[in-house]
């Protein structure tokens, strides 16, 4: 399967992750080549990838915000749970997971995933069915963060098992009353984050195989947070637990 993927940040994180096969770079004739345009160019040039100028109007008719260049891309490469696994050994980390439960928005899981990359989760895990992809549209609204990401599909009570065994908690983030404030835990050990639907929450089994279901801390009148933003602030709540930990750009995949 090939795809488009448009956008200077998203094309030129593509690029630099080297996941794909690439089939053709095409930029637009006298667009500005500066920064990530620049060093995607660059990138190209050494690989030895196909680049072909063309006019504005046939990037336009890929649709999307293009900004002057798009790659034309194998599709998404899944990983599956024990390449995370074996990430946060190489790391020397406490594994750090982030589960979607049929999330189906495209901007809520781009947004996630790029929370998710920049907190330094090891791997992000969706469900076999009702559930937005890695689409270009997700690639997009990611700014390409999900191209440094390993995204696993599966069946999630089965994954959920996995992770327990390998002695992993797991967090469900829920508002109902019998939740625990996420400032009373301790989320420096290994952790596998669960982020249900926008609008029903996490399905009845995945709840029931949480270790602890938690909330957030809210003063405000309303009562609840996008899906997006609440899983955000749980990945960096964890993440502040384990210290902020930077990563070596060498030890990405």
């Amino acid at each position: 399967m090939r795809e488009w993927i448009v956008g200077r940040n998203p094309v030129y994180e593509t690029l630099r992750a080297g996941r794909r096969q690439v089939f053709c770079l095409r930029v637009a004739e006298g667009v500005d080549q500066k920064r990530h345009l620049k060093s995607a160019l660059e990138i190209a040039a050494r690989r030895g990838y196909h680049v072909e100028r063309v006019p504005r109007s046939q990037l336009d008719s890929l649709g999307g915000t293009h900004q002057g260049v798009a790659v034309e891309v194998s599709g998404y490469p899944y990983a599956d749970l024990g390449e995370m696994l074996f990430l946060a050994e190489r790391r020397a980390e406490p594994p750090f997971l982030l589960i979607l439960d049929t999330v189906q928005d495209t901007h809520n899981l781009g947004a996630l995933l790029r929370t998710a990359e920049a907190v330094g989760v090891h791997g992000v895990v969706l469900p076999l069915r009702r559930t937005a992809t890695i689409t270009p549209a997700v690639v997009n609204t990611s700014s390409g963060a999900s191209e440094h990401l390993l995204v696993a599909q599966a069946n999630l009570a089965q994954a959920v098992n996995v992770f327990k065994r390998e002695n992993i908690w797991v967090y469900g983030l829920d508002g109902g009353p019998q939740s625990r404030s996420i400032e009373t835990l301790d989320l420096s050990g290994p952790l596998a984050l669960v982020v249900g639907n926008e609008a029903s929450g996490m399905r009845a089994l995945i709840r029931k195989s949480c270790d602890v279901l938690i909330r957030l801390p809210m003063r405000g009148r309303v009562d609840s947070l996008n899906a997006a933003v609440a899983g955000s602030v749980a990945l960096y709540f964890a993440w502040r637990a384990r210290g902020f930990q930077s990563i070596d750009d060498s030890s990405k995949s």
